[in-house]
């Protein structure tokens, strides 16, 4: 093609090589995994959204963990005082929060 010629010229100019053609209707990639991490995988499980409940693939879902208190801190004082142990330190409770792309960026 002509264009490949005047490309080609251009680089030989500046002293650099040709830059390889690609095909001419290809789209070019946002990301270099696609937003996702199934490398060699065919599929993956579905899993559902905690916020909208909409069905991404377990590997495209943004995961976070959600760590909470077992009790409000009112509830968790009245367990204090009533407590026999002095250092008794309450649980948390970690939540594994799956969201889509369109929730976890909001």
């Amino acid at each position: 093609a002509g264009w490949l010629k005047i490309i080609t010229d251009i680089a030989r100019h500046r002293g650099r090589s040709a830059p390889v053609p690609t095909a001419p209707n290809a789209m070019p990639s946002k990301r270099r995994n696609n937003g996702r991490s199934k490398h060699g995988r065919g599929h993956t499980a579905i899993v559902r959204c905690c916020n909208c409940s909409r069905c991404v693939p377990k590997d495209k879902a943004i995961k976070r963990f959600q760590v909470r208190n077992m009790v409000d801190a009112s509830s968790q004082r009245d367990l204090r005082d009533a407590s026999v142990y002095s250092t008794f330190v309450l649980p948390k409770l970690y939540m594994k929060m799956l969201y889509c792309v369109s929730c976890a960026i909001h």
